[in-house]
């Protein structure tokens, strides 16, 4: 015997295996290559998935596609199926040497993004699941998967021969059965059809499909061990069961110890979120040793977390923006070096192809409509629903991974089934947006009172009003509280109906726990409407509300990007039949008294509505209106002041500070502005909100303030003041500012108004006398209503600044 045999033996190991990677570098100048060293590779690898993926985003927007697109398609580009197909590229940046890392960093991800998905679904929603939903849930994941096993007949008689036929029936049932809940409820929030019926019956039936689905994968990675012994498969699924048992009595007790030591509105403590990270990468562990996958035991943590209380929203907060912005990333890169489309070649690969396609779409689709019309949905919601059930993601490419890591899918049949994912989720949006138009509820002719000031004072008056965040809440209760008027027997048949829409902005970080729950807990018929996550405070207040008053208040919520969510705004009102929006203002007081901008994009979406508003619109500009909590209508006590200059933007504001008035706790003064006889107007063009002259008619005020002033109501006092220039009639606002509401008209009209020196004002949506009384030389503790009447579409708006006589800057 040779003894060098065992040297070269070993020699020839060392050289086939790839050769160790340091961590850092010592950099190029001590002659180090900076790829050759496993961080500075990763963070190039993460900078480049990431640029990808963003702009293959931004080129997919216009498409309305999900992100996961974009994210997939850049992993298969970086992949042997283009970029990758040069050696020297793959060589360089995706070495072999570093795949370990790159699948461990993206599978690391993977498992927070899998304790986030567990997050999204609540056990206890399953149980308010519909007969149609659940119906539709079952139909969606019987038929596809029945029609997935006999794909996968097929395919092991062309393409995948010699695969073990267990693990693979079941692989192939799920990857075509499944429909990926996050990326579901991204897709419904950009089509606006969250809150709709069909958005709800979606969501709901995606709930039950997706812990189907994870059962069904469980029995597949049991069944696809490599050891091919039934007993081995039994103890790896019966290990599995115990796990979850155990965990199911074991972790609840402890989260909700944690979540009880959480208050709303304070910080999380650091100790809580780091034991729940710990306790998620504990549970993956136990899984892989089990010989499951460790995202399970990440899955199950976050379905135990309890949604109420705040900890859930914390550990979204610390997990997802690092998880889905770099991590998450990486899997689909890892995803896309093991995707190869040149593999599928031939007639019979992409007659292949076609099938897998057309028998996932058909499946799903077919099973939903199916079920959706036997309960009675119509037949263009029935279509879809059956599309937005079809729709795939990353979900799809774990079950697509974990059967290539476990040699149950060959690289043609893995290619096929990534294509197969990325084909019906691109599809589903066109065809949904083309299918199915939500019918508005009521058609134009009926809706008729669009304004405040109207021939019968005493009809119903609907009320949407908009806010932000909770901070705006007790102002928008005060003003909800001092518009229903007045009591008593005569005004039984009076009602003031108001439309609570919490405004939420759609951002590619928000995430369907975000979008789903914070929707349930505004009161939308969700998954367990009536349950306890509605004591949410915002709901909690404006039931509280509900029942001291008789007021009819209805919470809402608008989950759009901010380019739309006008949209949302004004067809609601529409649907609603409101008479008046009314919109947060984009600044907040601060200590001082000054406002300063809090959200500044906001004041782009006021400016939207306002060009093409359904009704009346008013702006508030929110000082602390009634004080920093609800008043009770025995409580109120409030000096309401109404600026009139002229024309229907006045009168509309002088309709609603009338309705006021009749608050038994509210006095209304109304301050009419005239011209003295020596009044000169300088020759500047005021043309900022461009008057349509036909409008203005001297005649209607006359007669609206005459009848004002033949009012015996107490409540009401009524004043005119003679003034020769713009800081005469300044003096008088600063004399009755001094009050807890001013109401203005946005358009105000006449010849005082055009004695101000006014070029263009800073804030356009509030008018010249509106964004007089937000400038720091005008400043005042009242709030503040900017009104403007419904007269249909406007004119754009100026951006400019607001100049004032030079007497008030000083």
């Amino acid at each position: 015997m040779n003894p060098n045999s065992g040297m070269e033996a070993n020699t020839t190991v060392a050289i086939n295996c790839p050769s160790e990677m340091k961590a850092t570098s010592n950099g190029v100048f001590q002659g180090d290559n900076p790829l050759d060293f496993a961080l500075p590779l990763a963070i190039l690898q993460i900078c480049l998935v990431v640029i990808l993926t963003r702009v293959l985003g931004l080129l997919f927007r216009p498409l309305r596609q999900p992100r996961v697109v974009a994210e997939i398609v850049g992993g298969i580009l970086l992949g042997p199926s283009a970029v990758g197909r040069s050696h020297e590229f793959l060589h360089a940046v995706f070495p072999e040497r570093s795949l370990t890392m790159l699948d461990t960093l993206a599978n690391l991800g993977l498992l927070f993004f899998l304790f986030l998905v567990g997050l999204e679904l609540d056990p206890k929603s399953l149980r308010h699941t519909g007969k149609a939903a659940m119906g539709i849930a079952v139909a969606g994941i019987t038929v596809p998967f029945l029609l997935g096993i006999g794909t996968s007949y097929v395919l092991r008689s062309t393409i995948s021969q010699g695969v073990h036929a267990p693990p693979f029936l079941i692989f192939m049932g799920v990857a075509l059965s499944i429909t990926a809940f996050p990326v579901l409820a991204r897709i419904l929030a950009e089509l606006k059809l969250l809150t709709t019926n069909v958005g709800r019956m979606a969501m709901s039936a995606a709930a039950v499909n997706d812990v189907a689905a994870w059962i069904f994968l469980a029995l597949a990675i049991a069944l696809s061990g490599t050891g091919r012994s039934p007993l081995v498969s039994l103890w790896v699924f019966l290990f599995g069961f115990a796990f979850v048992l155990f965990c199911f009595f074991t972790l609840p007790p402890i989260f909700r110890w944690m979540s009880c030591r959480c208050s709303d509105g304070e910080p999380i403590s650091e100790l809580y979120i780091c034991a729940t990270l710990s306790i998620v990468l504990a549970a993956g562990f136990f899984t892989d040793l089990i010989g499951i996958h460790a995202l399970f035991g990440a899955f199950v943590v976050g379905v135990l977390v309890p949604k109420e209380g705040p900890l859930a929203g914390a550990l979204v907060d610390k997990v997802e923006g690092l998880v889905s912005g770099l991590f998450l990333p990486l899997y689909f890169v890892s995803s896309g070096l093991k995707t190869n489309i040149a593999t599928i070649k031939g007639v019979q690969s992409w007659g292949l192809l076609v099938l897998v396609v057309f028998t996932a779409c058909f499946g799903k689709v077919l099973g939903t409509i199916a079920v959706a019309l036997f309960y009675k949905m119509p037949f263009q919601e029935s279509i879809a629903l059956g599309f937005l059930m079809n729709t795939k993601g990353l979900v799809e490419l774990i079950v697509l991974n974990i059967g290539k890591d476990r040699k149950v899918l060959n690289d043609q049949t893995f290619a096929i089934l990534v294509l197969m994912a990325i084909i019906t989720t691109f599809i589903t949006t066109p065809i949904v947006m083309a299918a199915y138009k939500p019918a508005k509820r009521k058609s134009k002719s009926e809706y008729i009172n669009r304004t405040i000031e109207r021939e019968d004072p005493n009809s119903e008056l609907r009320i949407l009003a908009c806010f932000h965040s909770v901070t705006n809440i007790p102002s928008v209760l005060n003003l909800i509280e001092a518009s229903r008027g007045a009591e008593g027997k005569e005004w039984v048949g009076r009602r003031v109906c108001v439309y609570a829409m919490h405004l939420m902005e759609l951002t590619e970080r928000s995430s369907a726990i975000f979008m789903v729950h914070r929707a349930r807990k505004n009161q939308l018929p969700f998954w367990n409407k009536g349950g306890k996550a509605d004591s949410d405070q915002i709901v909690v207040a404006f039931e509280d509300f509900e029942q001291l008053s008789r007021v009819s208040i209805r919470p809402m919520t608008a989950i759009s990007p901010l380019s739309s969510i006008h949209e949302d705004v004004c067809n609601s009102a529409e649907r609603k039949r409101a008479a008046i929006i009314i919109l947060p203002f984009h600044k907040h007081q601060r200590f001082d008294g000054c406002l300063e901008t809090t959200r500044g994009n906001f004041q782009w979406v006021n400016q939207k509505v306002l060009e093409q508003p359904p009704c009346s619109v008013g702006i508030l500009v929110d000082r602390g209106f009634g004080g920093g909590s609800h008043i009770s209508a025995s409580n109120v006590s409030s000096t309401i002041t109404i600026f009139f200059f002229g024309g229907r933007d006045d009168r509309e504001a002088l309709a609603y500070g009338r309705r006021m008035a009749e608050h038994p706790g509210i006095m209304l003064n109304v301050i009419r502005f005239l011209p003295s006889p020596d009044m000169v107007v300088e020759s500047i063009v005021v043309d900022i909100n461009k008057y349509d002259t036909n409008d203005v008619s001297a005649g209607i005020d006359e007669r609206v303030l005459s009848e004002l002033k033949k009012t015996e109501e107490k409540s009401i006092k009524y004043e005119e003041r003679v003034v020769s220039n713009s800081c005469d009639a300044i003096d008088v606002m600063r004399e009755f500012g001094r009050c807890h509401l001013i109401l203005v008209g946005r358009m105000p009209e006449g010849r005082v108004v055009e004695s101000f020196h006014l070029k263009s004002v800073e804030c356009p949506e509030l008018g010249p006398i509106g964004s007089l009384f937000t400038s720091p030389e005008l400043l005042t503790s009242a709030s503040l209503l900017v009104i403007q009447q419904f007269r249909g579409p406007l004119s754009s708006f100026s951006t400019s600044a607001m100049v004032l006589p030079e007497e008030v800057k000083e």
